[in-house]
Order: structure tokens, then sequence, then C-alpha cells
């Protein structure tokens, strides 16, 4: 059985996750021709989330505000709304209170966080990551594409060659992250491609990678106990 579009999943942020999207279903979105496959989300029209969204060619969806804001990541095929279109490998960062009307003339699939922005955040940003290049890691083997910052949030692409391990380390405001080739692995196990982590703020791992990987990451987003 599917779920309900709106049905809560993983709602809460002081909680690890971890979900394989290669399992979870399409579920009809409230235009036929977009589809989901729901990650995470609050609940609720308006609310955060974290979502696979596959557009069927020639698809567009209505004009919409974001309130929280919005970013994604293209996978397959092309995203295009006014402000023109986003081949895949692209990445865009809408702030909050923007707005457009997407469509998809050949079809696309794009992963996409909704309502994580904070306000202050007015600029949009939009990087080709297949043109734009790679810097050296904290580590050899380790690369990083910086996407995305804003007050302590940061969001990378990050690849690992084969055979590469990192030190141990907590992460302040926790850390998301998206499989997007390979397999990367932790202590707490192996996580192939497709594979969505999140990890609350100051979880610590010590992660690998034994065949190389290339992963989406977002780190110091996630909130902080009142007690910390």
């Amino acid at each position: 059985m599917s779920e309900h579009p709106l049905t809560p999943r993983h709602a809460d942020l002081f909680l690890r996750a971890v979900v394989d999207t290669t399992a979870l279903p399409w579920v009809a979105s409230p235009e036929p021709t977009v589809q989901r496959k729901l990650i995470e989300r609050a609940g609720g029209d308006g609310t955060r989330a974290t979502s696979l969204v596959r557009f069927a060619p020639g698809a567009r969806f209505p004009e919409h505000i974001h309130h929280g804001g919005e970013e994604f990541l293209v996978l397959e095929g092309s995203f295009c709304d006014e402000t023109g279109c986003f081949p895949v490998g692209s990445y865009v960062r809408n702030p909050p209170g923007s707005r457009h009307a997407p469509s998809a003339p050949d079809g696309c699939v794009i992963f996409v966080k909704l309502h994580h922005l904070p306000d202050g955040e007015t600029e949009q940003i939009v990087v080709n990551t297949r043109e734009t290049c790679w810097q050296p890691g904290l580590v050899d083997g380790l690369e990083v594409m910086p996407l995305g910052s804003f007050e302590g949030e940061h969001t990378a692409l990050v690849r690992w060659q084969p055979e590469t391990y990192f030190q141990p380390h907590h992460h302040f405001g926790g850390e998301e992250i998206f499989v997007l080739e390979g397999t990367f692995s932790d202590e707490h196990g192996d996580y192939p491609a497709g594979s969505w982590l999140r990890s609350p703020h100051w979880s610590r791992h010590a992660p690998f990678s034994r065949t190389g990987c290339t992963i989406w990451v977002k780190t110091g987003h996630l909130p902080i106990p009142d007690h910390w």
C-alpha cells in the first residue's frame, strides 16, 4: 500500500533516520503527471519535506510560493521554470518567498527539500555540478564541491575514491546525506546509491567508502536541543 502524500514521515529531527529510497513507492501529487517518493515530511501542506519528484515528459506544475525556501538537485532530465532550464547535475537553491511554475518538457527526476532554509536567505544559487571544479578534501582520496551555505549551514557534493577513510567526528547541527553513486559506509552500516541518511545534532561517526562514492551532504541545519 502506498502512503498518502501528506503522511508524516521521519518528522522528528532529533532522531537518526535511514531510508532506502529505491524501495519507496511513487505516489501521486495533485498533478497527475508529477509523482513523489516521500523521504521525510512533517505532514500537512506547506511544511518541511524531503522527496524525490518525478515529472513525466511535458509535465507542468501550477505556480506556487515556497515560504520556507526550496533546494533541489536534478538527477535525470531537465527541470525548467521562468528562470531557465536546469539540466541533469544542476543544483538550485531558491530562497524563502520565491515562487515559480515548474515544467519538464522531456521529463526529469529531482531530489528536493522544501522549507529547510532560514528566512534571512534572499539570493538564488544555481550550480552546474557537471562544469564546476572539485576541490581537495581534508584527507587523501576526498574531493568536495561546495553548493550553498548560510549562517552555519553548508550543502556540498563529496566524492570519495575507493578505500578512502575519514577520521571519527561529530556534526554540530547534524548531517544529512543522499548517496548519488557507489556505496557510502560508516560503523553503522553500508549505504548504496539511493540511500538517504539523517544524523541529528552532535551525532558521531567514522565514514569511509571501500568502493568509492559520490554523496550530496548537508550539515548544520538540524535543530539543537534546548538543554545543549
